[in-house]
């Protein structure tokens, strides 16, 4: 297993959407692996394959209190979301020193390929409603930014330019 680096924000692959993943072979087990160390020594509770310049839908999610219960999903799609919401402090590493307040469904079912490549239906929530929306938004050449107005992103990404020239 790798630890692999983050693209930054700029970089034009974290801005398009990510191709489908046709079948879970053992080089997409590979890369879950490296996704999970990579999300781990962040440490954060999620990662999607385009925040490492992979183009593939893949994303891992571990939002438990012990580590170790990552869900790897292929090809993640949101069937259902709750109508209440929560409020999470959201961050990335591809865009280091700035993080924003994005609200988002509290609870959501997402369909997916689950690492036995079978199609697989769960529920989310809380943290990891929040992570699994998160990754599934980068997975769509998405950001937390793109949730923000233009002004609050233009600020944000201002404040991380200069935290990234000291």
């Amino acid at each position: 297993m790798t630890v692999r680096p983050f693209i930054p924000y700029e970089d034009r692959r974290l801005h398009v959407p990510a191709e489908p993943v046709a079948a879970v072979t053992e080089t997409v087990r590979m890369l879950w692996d490296d996704m999970i160390e990579t999300m781990d020594a962040m440490p954060g509770v999620g990662l999607a394959a385009p925040q490492i310049g992979i183009m593939m839908r893949l994303a891992v999610v571990d939002a438990s209190d012990k580590r170790g219960q990552a869900v790897r999903m292929a090809n993640p799609e949101l069937l259902h979301a709750s109508t209440q919401t929560r409020k999470h402090d959201e961050a990335s590493p591809n865009i280091p020193g700035i993080s924003a307040i994005i609200e988002r469904p509290r609870a959501v079912t997402v369909r997916f390929l689950n690492d036995q490549g079978q199609i697989e239906d769960r529920d989310f929530v809380g943290l990891w409603a929040t992570s699994v929306q998160h990754q599934i938004d980068h997975l769509n050449g998405m950001t937390y930014l793109d949730h923000l107005s233009p002004l609050r992103r233009k600020m944000l990404l201002q404040k991380a330019k200069k935290l990234a020239r000291r």
